[in-house]
């Protein structure tokens, strides 16, 4: 019972460090036998001389390099895991810190609770891929927040003048015993087809050696092809090309032309090493010399792997931080797992504005492109952030499920200079609290809830209060609505694969119970969650 480890847990510090880079600079030392049982591989430089011929690369072949071994799924073909490196790449400047799941807090030591949105969801989908090639995924890779964000979590759509609408509802919590969940949902307004703005979006696309193994650069070409049949015609695409360098493969072209921008993809080839940081400052000038003013303007990067040439951690965050002011924003799609850098990507994404996906399928592809372009590409409210205070009189203590690196210091909730997370068109963002209610308590205010956001061109915030008191939560959790069944079954999924402390062993049964139960299976996404739950059953220890 969770009651049990408590006490516990409250003595534990809360701190999250998030840095970029996930390499130290001197090369790491070849695996021990208990590395390998990990699903570690010492990987050399790949040969390269296999790549496709193409409008663009070379079969350039790696020589003799010493480069760290990396984490690669068991069963993954380790041939393919590592990206040619020159001796003198350099490195992020210090390893990633896993996140830590966020502690439970009593609310007599602290009330407040303040995070980030993220509408992110590769964690989930790289789990996924993982699962269906026969191995769990990796538990510091595990976002829970990506997890429940990956579903389409239908709220009302907003009735007054802000871009979204806020829902709160609570229940008793299934997974820990005189536990309660409170969820907080929200609702992006759905921008209308004729109002969309204008986009101007350069892909900066990874054609190095390893972009030639399966599922990788055929499937970018897939996705580029895709997207174009769904611009407006007076939207412009541009094609930046990085390995050994950078080339500029297309200049911005409105989507009118659809002849030559296809062209310009079916003749994408790979081959050679990888040098990103140079060919995002391309990407970023070539978006920056085509800026649509109040259009959307963004860099839109497809990799396999990390950048491990030219600008690395904090120096090219600041690069991709200073673009953002300018009003060039940075999105990341990742492809195919083998040497595969999460946690890099997924900064890059934050500190650029933009979303962090990953594709692993044709399917992925018309889900990201069908269901989301819109949401994806038009913001319609940006640095939101979100603010509990917690009533010590009902409420013990808290914990935060997920948003690990989204929690930022109260006093940041005011700071309208501290950026935040982007709500698209449509988008739908989903937390949820575990609280420990007090002894007995009665029917009084539970938590005064608020929000801040800019306009997508504004530099003030806006803020919005809300209230939720404990007469407001249902009396079991099989009253709750089914879409908060759903979203604690995929939490308490996402909890399990990642270690969490907090869970109560690997329960996938009761899981695979709520998640049916729940319903709205009428979804391709809900029906695979199901069969992922088994999948994960079955291969674990």
């Amino acid at each position: 019972m969770r009651n049990d480890r408590r006490s516990a847990s409250f003595f534990l510090v809360g701190v999250l460090v998030v840095l970029v880079g996930c390499l130290e600079s001197d090369p790491q030392p070849s695996p021990s036998s208990s590395d390998v049982g990990e699903g570690r591989y010492y990987v050399p430089g790949a040969d390269t001389t296999s790549a496709d011929d193409g409008y663009y690369g070379s079969n350039d072949t790696c020589g003799e390099v010493s480069v760290p071994y990396d984490v690669v799924s068991p069963g993954e073909d380790a041939s393919m895991a590592q990206d040619c490196v020159s001796d003198s790449a350099s490195v992020p400047d210090e390893p990633v810190a896993p996140p830590v799941a966020n502690p439970f807090i009593e609310t007599s030591e602290e009330n407040t609770s303040t995070f980030s949105i993220d509408v992110d969801t590769a964690s989930y989908t790289i789990m996924r891929m993982n699962l269906q090639s026969g191995s769990l995924p990796n538990p510091d890779g595990v976002r829970v927040e990506e997890y429940v964000n990956y579903f389409n979590i239908y709220y009302p759509q907003p009735d007054d003048e802000h871009p979204f609408s806020i829902n709160l509802d609570a229940a008793p919590s299934y997974f820990g015993e005189d536990y309660k969940l409170l969820r907080i949902g929200l609702q992006g307004y759905e921008v209308p087809e004729e109002e969309l703005k204008d986009a101007n979006l350069v892909f900066l696309v990874d054609v190095s050696g390893s972009m030639s193994s399966p599922g990788k650069l055929t499937l970018v070409k897939f996705f580029l092809t895709t997207l174009v049949d769904h611009l407006q015609p007076n939207d412009t695409l541009g094609i930046v090309v990085y390995a050994g360098t950078q080339a500029v493969l297309l200049e911005p072209t409105p989507v009118q032309d659809v002849a030559a921008i296809k062209a310009a993809i079916n003749g994408l080839g790979a081959g050679g090493s990888t040098a990103g940081a140079a060919g995002i400052a391309t990407a970023y000038e070539l978006a920056e010399g085509a800026m649509k003013p109040g259009g959307i303007n963004r860099v839109i990067l497809c990799t396999d792997g990390d950048f491990n040439v030219g600008l690395t951690g904090s120096a090219l965050i600041a690069k991709i931080e200073e673009y953002r002011e300018k009003g060039v924003t940075l999105s990341v799609f990742g492809f195919g797992m083998s040497g595969y850098n999460d946690e890099q990507m997924e900064q890059l994404a934050d500190n650029g504005n933009g979303n962090y996906g990953f594709i692993d399928s044709q399917a992925e592809v018309l889900k990201v492109i069908e269901e989301k372009l819109f949401a994806i590409l038009q913001v319609i409210a940006k640095d939101v952030k979100i603010q509990i205070e917690f009533n010590a009189d009902t409420v013990f203590a808290w914990r935060l499920l997920g948003y690990e690196n989204r929690v930022m210091e109260n006093q940041e909730f005011t700071n309208d200079k501290k950026d935040a997370g982007e709500i698209g068109s449509g988008h739908n963002v989903t937390a949820f609290y575990e609280l420990e209610m007090t002894p007995e308590y009665a029917d009084a205010s539970l938590a005064e809830v608020r929000f801040r956001y800019k306009q997508p061109d504004g530099v003030e915030s806006i803020e919005i209060i809300r209230s939720f008191d404990t007469a407001d939560i249902e009396e079991a959790f099989e009253a709750a609505a089914s879409d908060f069944r759903f979203g604690a079954a995929v939490v308490e999924f996402a909890e399990i694969l990642r270690n969490s402390e907090y869970t109560e062993g690997a329960r996938f049964d009761e899981i695979l119970e709520i998640a049916t139960a729940a319903g709205g299976l009428e979804t391709d996404e809900r029906i695979e969650f199901l069969d992922l739950i088994e999948i994960a059953d079955s291969l674990w220890p």
